[in-house]
């Protein structure tokens, strides 16, 4: 039984897709055990006391420096003993020492085809609103795993999604979500939970 702890900053939509996905079978030998959020307001944290799932908040904001934050944000997920951490929509920059320790177990949801519209400052609606300003016909998310450096580690799934004409930058982010962060989170969980993901040479294999 794959053990997940889920990390979310905001409202928890993809958070809310893995619930439903392992609920209904589609995501199969996986336990949601906890999640993290670093913003107390998220309603990412009702949407699991809503299933029974362990959680609780931890912010940079508690702390007197990054560092203290980054060792204490350590501790609380090392609680859990997560078999994988799941990054849906989490905000603040992962330790290096967190990457290290669970190097391969962190993977993270990208709103666009890496590697275009990615790395530092591309994130939530931006990405989106990066994507109408350059003209781009076809967008779409990545499943990845996490490294050292910004949506830069090996990729596990991606799926692409049209743009349409009259898009604005909400429109499309929302037509991301539904067609492809929807999908493929929850369905990379699954294939890690049933040993059909290895990292080979920096990048992925799947064994099907």
């Amino acid at each position: 039984m794959l053990e997940v702890l889920v990390l979310v900053s905001g409202g928890g939509t993809n958070l809310q897709a893995i619930i439903d996905a392992v609920e209904t079978g589609m995501v199969t030998n996986t336990r949601i055990t906890g999640v993290i959020s670093n913003n107390k307001n998220a309603y990412a944290l009702e949407r699991a006391e809503k299933h029974g799932i362990a959680h609780r908040c931890i912010s940079p904001k508690e702390f007197a420096s990054r560092e203290e934050f980054n060792e204490k944000f350590l501790e609380a997920v090392d609680v859990w003993k997560p078999d994988l951490i799941v990054l849906a929509g989490f905000l603040v920059v992962i330790p290096p020492a967190m990457i290290e320790k669970y190097r391969n177990r962190i993977i993270n949801i990208h709103p666009s085809l890496i590697p275009s519209f990615c790395g530092t400052g591309f994130y939530g609606l931006k990405v989106h609103e990066a994507a109408l300003s350059r003209g781009v016909k076809v967008v779409g998310a990545t499943v990845h795993f996490v490294d050292e450096g910004t949506d830069t580690g090996p990729i596990i799934l991606q799926k692409a999604v049209d743009v349409e004409p009259q898009d604005t930058p909400e429109v499309l982010q929302k037509r991301v979500m539904e067609q492809a962060e929807w999908k493929i989170l929850p369905k990379a969980i699954d294939l890690i939970a049933n040993g059909k993901v290895s990292v080979q040479d920096g990048k992925t294999v799947i064994h099907l």
